[in-house]
């Protein structure tokens, strides 16, 4: 039997390929003449969860819930949150809510509500091993192997895995499950019987805030330790100036942007969504440490400029070596377990990012890369190939070096994104066959 070979087939079904399937879906209803466009995802986890391991009680998204998976394209979607709170019969309750964003897990719920739409499209529970670029009926299409063995074809691909976390040195030789990534914070803690004594939280941004206060209240008598190399936890740039960078116009603006004028945005930018914190918890951690100290019983420490320069794992705890970043003088510190919000890896050359994503390494040699070292992709997120025999492939949320702040993984833009992603797949689909141009 002939190996079916789709229109499309996208990795990971998160948030960016939800609405890009939303996208299809709703464009052939409003215009029954547009190109169908046969496509299939695969997706790794069996059931998965929207930052599963940061579900924090009390947690908010920190972003306006209408920059949702569709409104910001399609207002009258039913895939919108506002249609899921009234499917749900708590759309009253929401409005009545005391808070300025809605709680992360209400939102992760409300993305299983959409993902569960789709399952037809998707293979649940197969991470991939492996793409190539394979020749079917006389043109290139993309073969993705997966650990279960499947294998799917796809005459273009569309990556929507999100970004890799990033475990920095000295983390980055260590194979210790006492250390691990904030990314997959309660999941294992859920593993784990004992409570730690000692907990050291490293990274200065709001997950390291969130889980700071998360352990004093799971831990009532553990000492928790954050450690940051900058001066002081900062405060999150929530100017509405500032916030206009997740405006399109500003995506069109920073593509359009040399290599060193990107670099000054990002350096201008960053503090709206990374190594920054929400006053609310920033102003919850400071009392705290306030009051404990009042008491003379303090439990929970922020140490700034400080870095871990050195871990090493005994059988009873993990020991870590801590510098001052001014002054070089150093401390030991033994702990329980070490959570890293550190954040997660860019595409690009240089510390704290990857050159391409991991599922690509075996493609990096057919791809474009400009004269900083960084991925060619065009406006519309495909990745510039090097050769004429590569089928078109496009990046889905991972375009920040590209596309600025506005693809960094929010949910700000990512409605827009899938229309445009939407509307070059109609448009290869409609082609006779996939040409690289």
């Amino acid at each position: 039997m002939r190996a079916k070979c789709y229109d499309l087939v996208g990795i990971g079904f998160g948030p960016a390929n939800i609405a890009l399937a939303i996208a299809l879906e709703e464009a052939l209803e409003t215009d029954p003449a547009l190109t169908a466009v046969s496509a299939r995802f695969v997706e790794a986890d069996e059931d998965p969860v929207w930052q599963g391991g940061m579900l924090l009680d009390g947690s908010n998204i920190q972003n306006n819930p209408i920059r949702d998976l569709v409104t910001l394209r399609n207002p009258r979607s039913r895939y919108s949150f506002i249609n899921y709170l009234h499917k749900c019969g708590r759309l009253l309750e929401h409005l009545n809510l005391p808070g300025e964003f809605p709680l992360r897990k209400e939102y992760a719920q409300y993305i299983a509500w959409v993902r569960h739409h789709f399952d037809d499209l998707v293979d649940y529970g197969h991470r991939v091993v492996s793409i190539e670029v394979v020749e079917h009926e006389g043109a290139p299409a993309y073969q993705v192997l997966t650990e279960r063995g499947l294998r799917l074809l796809g005459r273009t691909l569309v990556i929507g895995t999100g970004r890799a976390p990033h475990i920095p040195v000295p983390f980055d030789e260590l194979r210790d499950d006492r250390v691990f990534h904030a990314g997959d914070y309660l999941y294992r803690l859920a593993d784990r019987a004992a409570e730690p004594g000692t907990v050291v939280v490293v990274g200065g941004s709001q997950s390291a805030v969130e889980i700071t206060l998360d352990l004093t209240r799971r831990f009532p008598a553990a000492r928790i330790h954050n450690y940051t190399r900058s001066f002081g936890l900062k405060l999150k740039d929530t100017s509405p100036f500032s916030e206009e960078a997740f405006f399109p116009s500003f995506t069109d603006y920073y593509f359009r942007a040399s290599r060193v004028s990107k670099t000054n945005l990002d350096a201008y930018l960053r503090p709206t969504n990374y190594s920054s914190i929400d006053a609310d918890v920033l102003h919850e951690l400071y009392l705290q440490c306030y009051e404990q100290q009042l008491d003379g019983r303090q439990r929970v420490f922020v140490h700034t400029n400080r870095q871990v320069i050195d871990v090493a794992a005994t059988p009873g705890s993990v020991c870590l070596t801590v510098a001052e970043v001014h002054t070089g003088e150093r401390e030991e510190l033994e702990t329980d377990l070490v959570v890293l919000a550190t954040g997660f890896l860019d595409i690009g050359p240089g510390p704290g990012r990857e050159p391409v994503p991991a599922l690509m390494s075996g493609l990096a040699g057919r791809l474009q890369f400009d004269d900083a070292g960084y991925l060619a992709i065009d406006e519309g997120y495909r990745v510039l190939p090097a050769d004429d025999g590569l089928p078109p492939l496009f990046l889905n949320g991972l375009c920040e070096t590209t596309h600025g702040i506005g693809d960094a993984g929010s949910f700000s833009l990512l409605s827009l994104r899938a229309a445009v992603l939407g509307e070059r797949v109609r448009m290869l689909a409609a082609q006779p066959q996939h040409s690289s141009t």
